[in-house]
């Protein structure tokens, strides 16, 4: 089969890959073809009709297999008797296509009339309203009149809630069944349906809780008219009473391309504020989707009421507030005595520029630069990473992907779908894990084993050591790409360091390492981990131990003292804290001075996500008076201490990361601006297409080109694991993409989603044991203290384990004993 055809559309000649449909052939070459029911991300199913076209198709020999010509030489072309579906017809060589004959708009128009008949007249108010491809489509090639009486229209319920974030308008669907289809093939959650027959038929979910899906919000995005609007917007504002704001999501290490829609409005005492999220296309990072976490629970926590306004200095042991200089000049005189005995606690909630100046500022004081993270190993994703030339969505046939400790969706949902659609595309999939997790759904080969053996796992596919069958190994081995997504289940410092070396063992053993396409991706905590590795952060194997030997202590971003008593017993032994934040947090009510900070929705920056992309962010609305990015604060405290850091441009401080940092050489603001054409083509300017995701206008992002492209080594000495204790009820961390961490705890909007409470999950054979069932109230002793748990069930669960969701209250740092008993 060749890589392309050659057909003529509307007497324009094209070339385009084969296998296109008509529908995206056409729109490579500038010639609308209208849709509704037509998606490029899903399979066509030609329900709407409205892409009805005229296809001739070129007439051959039954004997030879060669064209026929007609008597000016030009090929014969065989015309259908019926138009035929722009959507679901393939292309072909010598193909004509005609769209825009007599025959073809009167189809359209009758298509529209149809579509019309019982759609209500509510444009005034519909919050589609400017953005609604019925609309635009009707105005184009719709009739002026309609010959069906108003008093014949169906009428239906007009505020259906199909579950906590979506409402459904019956009256405004076209039943054109994309978000049925969306939730069925792409993200494989069939909780919608059809339901009824004719023009009664409705969309219903069946799922318990309604519309049970991480990925709800996108089908309000391709839902061609109004009859899908997300509980947060509905009724809100109108598109062009908007402008957008290029941005990038910071609640998991994917970096989703985000728009933020804004406007100025009175009901926010006139001040610029945030409507809506959108996605923003970026076909190597998140194509056009986005979760619902970040989706509804990416920006609230900016427009809190609880946010800092203003410095705090600690003065008869309590904390005022404080002008700027008096609070720069106590942080300077407190740090200035701590010289040599310092450390820097940072969290990859902080973007690359605040991290460089952090780490100038440490370093100019003979400090320790340390990451508040329980997973280790960014050193080598740095050397062995993702990087230039990867891409998820080139995976297929051939290719091998292995997610080791990781219950994807629920630490980075994006990188979940990609992973999941490169082994539908014929890419070998193997999961390993102690318990079933949706991944495993498209797994070839699923590998068990307990809890504190992920390394040995590991190590077992590298050399041919492992109870899995040579078949695995085979498919590793002889990949011809080889991704290892390594992550956060069970995983603690100690275990986790272990299990990265062992991947990094992997891909050099079978000769993936420095290759393009290859590589190793850390499922990181927060979004700018693999930023704060390669700015030079480190986390320490003993937090609490460097905290007590330290004689002064910044915290930026990060909460360690509402994280772990054991780490709020360590920062009261500091002589100095100084703390950067966005609230006041239990670590900054210990601290002597706090300094306010502006959120990323309110300045520019970058991060770089775990597959090795830099990606800049831009402010969505003004930055509040009297408030300063990290970066600038840092800047500020350095000047007081005599060390020189830039605090006005953040393209600036990056220009400084390109000296300082190798593989960041070839990084600057505006390369991370450009962009390039990208497929599918979505744009604004056509709504029908692909719905409302924004093109991407602002930026695709830089890839690092790892160290290990260069020749670097690992040392391929790997830690030891830690040995899992031996009791007989063990704790165990675990992450959930719902939980009630400082940032996500504080959206209204997701908030009927978040757990109440902590929560433990464990086999239903083992809380039968303990005398518990689901929903009891139960006492979970841990080495931190005893905490009140509801107990949920699980057979997915192993027995002998307590699943302990992270950010939830209870401080489970990595496996541990517990015990586990009904509440008193």
């Amino acid at each position: 089969m060749t890589d392309s055809v050659t057909l003529t559309i509307d007497g324009q000649q094209i070339t385009v890959p084969a296998g296109l449909t008509v529908v995206d052939a056409a729109r490579r070459a500038g010639i609308e073809i209208p849709v509704f029911c037509y998606h490029p991300k899903m399979e066509p199913v030609g329900m709407c009709r409205m892409c009805l076209v005229e296809i001739g198709r070129p007439m051959r020999d039954r004997a030879t297999g060669e064209f026929l010509h007609e008597e000016d030489g030009s090929i014969k072309i065989q015309w259908g008797r019926k138009l035929e579906t722009a959507c679901t017809a393939r292309v072909m060589e010598g193909m004509v296509v005609r769209t825009t004959t007599d025959k073809v708009s009167e189809a359209r128009k009758a298509v529209l009339e149809f579509l019309l008949t019982s759609h209500p007249l509510d444009c005034p108010i519909c919050d589609k309203g400017g953005e609604c491809s019925l609309q635009n489509l009707t105005m184009a090639y719709g009739p002026e009149t309609s010959r069906f009486y108003y008093e014949d229209k169906e009428r239906a319920p007009k505020h259906v809630p199909l579950g906590d974030l979506i409402i459904l308008d019956r009256e405004r669907c076209i039943k054109c069944s994309r978000c049925i289809r969306f939730q069925s093939e792409v993200v494989d959650d069939p909780v919608l349906t059809f339901y009824q027959r004719g023009h009664h038929t409705d969309v219903a979910t069946f799922s318990d809780p309604p519309f049970d899906s991480y990925w709800s919000g996108n089908t309000t995005d391709i839902c061609p008219v109004g009859a899908l609007t997300t509980v947060d917007f509905r009724f809100g504002a109108r598109p062009w009473e908007m402008r957008p704001a290029a941005s990038i999501c910071t609640l998991c290490p994917v970096g989703c391309n985000l728009t933020f829609d804004v406007r100025r409005e009175a009901a926010s005492g006139g001040k610029m504020v945030i409507k809506r999220v959108l996605p923003r296309q970026n076909e190597q990072v998140n194509e056009i989707w986005i979760c619902d976490k970040g989706r509804f629970a990416g920006y609230h926590f900016a427009e809190s009421a609880e946010r800092l306004t203003q410095p705090l200095v600690r003065k008869n042991d309590e904390l005022v507030p404080a002008s700027w200089d008096e609070a720069l000049r106590a942080a300077s005189h407190g740090l200035e005595a701590a010289r040599g005995k310092f450390l820097a606690l940072a969290s990859g909630r902080l973007s690359n520029e605040d991290l460089f100046n952090l780490a100038r500022l440490t370093d100019a004081l003979g400090g320790v630069k340390a990451l508040d993270s329980f997973i280790a190993g960014g050193d080598l994703t740095a050397q062995f990473g993702l990087g230039e030339g990867s891409n998820l969505a080139d995976l297929g046939p051939g290719d091998t992907i292995v997610v080791v400790a990781s219950d994807l969706e629920e630490e980075a949902p994006l990188w979940w779908l990609r992973v999941k659609q490169a082994a539908e595309r014929g890419a070998t999939l193997i999961v390993a894990n102690p318990r079933f997790t949706k991944t495993e759904r498209y797994a070839k080969f699923a590998l068990r084993y307990r809890y504190g053996r992920e390394a040995e796992i590991v190590l077992g596919l590298a050399d041919q050591g492992c109870n899995c069958g040579g078949e695995a190994v085979k498919a590793v081995a002889e990949a011809d790409r080889l991704v290892v997504f390594y992550g956060q289940e069970g995983i603690g410092l100690r275990a986790s360091r272990a299990l990265a070396h062992a991947v990094a063992h992997l891909l050099v053993k079978t000769g993936h390492a420095g290759k393009p396409g290859s590589g190793m991706v850390g499922v990181w905590p927060r979004a700018n981990d693999q930023g704060a590795w390669d700015m030079g952060f480190r986390p320490q194997d003993d937090l609490a131990a460097a905290l007590k030997a330290a004689k002064a202590v910044v915290v930026a971003g990060a909460d360690p003292a509402g994280d772990d008593p054991a780490l709020a017993a360590a920062l009261d032994e500091a002589d100095f804290v100084v703390v950067q934040e966005l609230f006041l947090t239990e670590t900054a009510r210990k601290a002597d001075v706090v300094f306010p900070v502006l959120a990323y929705t309110e300045r520019g920056g970058t991060y770089t996500n775990g597959e090795l992309r830099v990606q800049r962010f831009y402010p969505a609305v003004p930055a509040p008076a009297g408030l300063l990015a990290d970066f600038a604060v840092t800047a500020r405290v350095g000047e007081r201490l005599g060390v020189v850091l830039e605090a006005r441009s953040p393209a600036a401080i990056m220009h400084q990361i390109a000296e300082t940092v190798p593989t960041y050489a070839s990084v600057t603001y505006e390369k991370l601006a450009e962009v390039r054409e990208q497929y599918p083509l979505i744009r604004r300017t056509d709504l029908y297409y692909g719905g409302t995701a924004y093109e991407n206008t602002r930026g695709l992002g830089v890839a690092l080109k790892p160290a290990g492209r260069e020749g670097e080594t690992p040392s391929l000495e790997a830690p030891a694991a830690p040995e899992a204790p031996s009791a007989a009820l063990l704790a165990v961390p675990v992450t959930r993409l719902y939980d009630r961490g400082a940032l996500v705890g504080r959206s209204g909007t997701l908030e009927p989603r978040l757990p109440q409470g902590a929560f433990v999950v464990l086999h239903p054979e083992e809380a039968a044991r303990r005398g518990l069932a689901d929903g009891a109230q139960a006492a979970l002793k841990v080495a931190a203290g005893t905490y009140a748990v509801t107990v949920r069930l699980d057979r997915q669960a192993p027995e002998g384990v307590v699943l302990v969701p992270r950010s939830m209250g209870v401080p489970v740092a990595e496996i541990a004993s517990c015990e586990l008993g009904t509440a008193n």
